[in-house]
């Protein structure tokens, strides 16, 4: 850096050089020269001070103002040499008019600001420094020259209050952000991010997560060592700093998600879900004993729980914090039933992966290179995912809330669309965190959570073994998360509403044809006011009655009997158009898996395909048109004419 500076001054300070020596030369307008010599040795001075203080210069500004510096003096010494001795001819046709001079004079008098404003703002300090003359264009920019310089050379309070305001500059306007990160705000920030005290490191991170708003600003994130920096925080740093940065982690992946595999390579995914999990995960043994099923779990648990227990990681964070967290289920004894069947499936998830790989742990509740922290649990040293916990437990409420909130908004934007990341996030203990955090969750937290669950059964439902692996029926987490999905979807009160919704008709294949329930308050919503939900209903009940579902002849009788048919030909003709073909995509599907049903024949369905199939603006979709050709035709197949209206 020190030479690249030293080359740039080089040029002005011989530039200069001339100027004076042209100016003692000078034979006509002496007077005038004179001043030039003397505003030029000010600048030369200062530029010689700049290159002894090439190291502590800050690059960027550098650039900008010698580059003016250099051709202000260009041009000064062209002046003055006109005003050396010549022959008479020459000199009448050298003509200088009296404007030059003050002209010239004014502009060194701006360089000679330049240079001070320069080197005061590259020797650091909290000092308001004023504006150089050269932000008379661009204002803006020298502002965010000042606080990165004081960001890269100011004390930590100064520096954190250097973040700040980049923050609010970034804040302020997209244009802003993006001259932050062309003007190298970006290494300083992160530096803050590691180094600041815990105001400056909040700082710092909020301002790089508002900066990413771009594939291009993240990329060069990327390459300033982003990632790195936020695992180390997420793993070792304050939990309110650790917030603000899982909150940047989801800005980022939101607005470039190639980033998301990056951020899964140092182990992001893993420490999200750690934080997720404190003071949580012990909650989701309440689902376990709540059916049948999950109850031959506790009595399997009950009979092998010594057998088991010798597999289990000594970081499990499962097995610590008895009696630190509240709760209202009842004796201890209960209490510690419902905990096994938590800690039990678990440790059965370990064992086997600890087959499939040679002895070797790779479960997602110890990462392989934090071996260095296993120790005995004691209440006041919890270990999760390699993240030391201590002391954690004595944060205040708001803190934890918000933790956990941008944890799950954090997992919701590395999960989308990524079926590497989802199989992370379903193989580790975040499925059974979401379910608790849905039902007992802030309210940030419970809509963070839902949204991550949308993503996630979204590409499960594109990829299938992740669909098997991950949300098997009988599984305690799959019961945990369809119970809690269920739940928001039949109290239909909420802004989780939808995303429940779309999850519910994500995993539409993963549901037995005896597992109904789910089926009625999908219907039921069918006769909402709001069109949004009505549609979002269609098209999650169209995934268990489609073609590419297995059981649809089965979900298409239940969608029948729960009164489906009446709501979908009152949607398809009195319905927004934004209903109207989600509506009688359902239909055709339903008419097409029971075409011989006496509700449909009852609901005139075949008269609502054969308007429709004549309604311009519903036949533009080539799928759609094809649908209700084949619909038409079996219902014409099986139905009487009287029950078309023919007697």
């Amino acid at each position: 850096m020190a030479d690249i500076v030293k080359n740039i001054l080089a040029k002005p300070i011989q530039l200069a050089d001339q100027v004076i020596k042209s100016a003692d030369e000078a034979s006509s307008f002496k007077a005038d020269c004179a001043e030039i010599k003397v505003k030029a040795g000010k600048l030369v001075d200062l530029l010689r001070q700049a290159a002894r203080a090439s190291n502590d210069l800050y690059e960027r500004p550098t650039r900008r103002i010698i580059d003016d510096t250099d051709q202000v003096l260009d041009k000064a010494l062209a002046l003055v040499q006109k005003c050396r001795a010549h022959g008479l001819v020459k000199r009448v046709f050298n003509i200088i008019p009296a404007a030059a001079f003050r002209k010239m004079s004014a502009a060194l008098e701006n360089s000679v600001g330049d240079v001070s404003w320069l080197l005061r703002v590259s020797a650091g300090g909290s000092e308001y420094l004023g504006l150089p003359p050269i932000a008379a264009n661009e204002p803006i920019l020298c502002l965010i020259w000042e606080q990165i310089a004081i960001l890269s050379t100011g004390s930590l309070e100064d520096r954190s209050d250097a973040a700040a305001s980049l923050v609010s500059l970034a804040l302020d306007n997209d244009r802003y952000g993006k001259l932050i990160i062309e003007e190298g705000g970006v290494g300083p920030l992160l530096r803050l991010v590691k180094e600041g005290k815990l105001e400056g490191q909040e700082n710092a991170a909020r301002a790089i997560g508002l900066l990413g708003r771009d594939p291009e600003s993240v990329e060069q994130m990327i390459h300033a060592s982003v990632c790195q920096v936020f695992a180390k925080i997420l793993k070792e740093g304050p939990m309110k700093v650790q917030a603000v940065v899982a909150w940047a982690v989801s800005e980022l992946a939101a607005h470039h998600p190639i980033c998301q595999d990056l951020f899964a390579q140092h182990n992001i995914i893993r420490l999200l879900v750690s934080h997720l999990a404190f003071e949580t995960v012990q909650e989701h043994s309440k689902y376990a004993i709540t059916s049948k099923s999950v109850h031959a779990v506790v009595v399997d648990a009950n009979s092998n729980q010594n057998k088991v227990n010798a597999n289990l990681n000594e970081d499990d964070d499962d097995s610590t914090s008895q009696g630190k967290v509240q709760y209202p289920l009842g004796s201890n004894k209960q209490i510690n039933q419902m905990h096994n069947v938590v800690t039990t499936t678990m440790a059965m998830n370990a064992q086997s992966k600890l087959k499939q790989s040679n002895g070797v742990n790779q479960t997602n509740q110890v990462p392989h290179n934090h071996h260095h922290h296993h120790q005995h649990h004691t209440h006041s040293n919890h270990s999760i995912s390699g993240t030391i916990t201590k002391g954690r437990e004595l944060e205040d409420l708001k803190t934890k809330a918000y933790m956990k909130a941008m944890a799950a908004r954090a997992l919701w934007q590395l999960a989308k669309g990524n079926s590497a990341i989802c199989r992370s996030i379903t193989e580790s203990r975040a499925l059974l965190c979401f379910a608790v955090l849905l039902e007992k969750g802030a309210k940030e937290v419970q809509y963070n959570s839902a949204m991550a669950l949308m993503e996630i059964t979204a590409v499960a439902e594109m990829d299938a073994d992740l669909r098997r692996s991950a949300f098997k029926p009988n599984s305690p987490a799959c019961k945990a998360v369809i119970d809690q999905l269920l739940k928001i979807i039949e109290r239909a009160d909420s802004e989780l509403l939808i995303p429940c919704m779309k999850a519910v008709g994500n995993l539409a294949r993963t549901f037995r044809a005896t597992e109904t329930r789910m089926i009625s308050p999908l219907v039921k919503l069918l006769d909402e006011r709001e069109a949004e939900i009505s549609r979002e209903a269609c098209i999650a009940l169209t995934k268990f009655a489609c073609t590419d579902n297995y059981l649809c002849l089965d979900h298409s009788k239940a969608i029948i009997s729960a009164g489906g048919a009446k709501h979908l030909i009152q949607l398809a003709y009195f319905g927004e158009q934004i209903v109207q073909i989600p509506s009688l995509v359902l239909l055709c599907y339903i008419a097409m898996d029971v075409p011989d049903s006496e509700e449909l024949a009852e609901a005139k369905a075949l008269n609502v395909l054969e308007w429709a199939s004549k309604q311009p603006h519903l036949n533009q979709d080539q799928m759609v048109e094809s649908l209700l050709q084949d619909a038409k035709g079996k219902l014409e197949l099986y139905q009487t004419r009287g029950s078309r209206g023919f007697h």
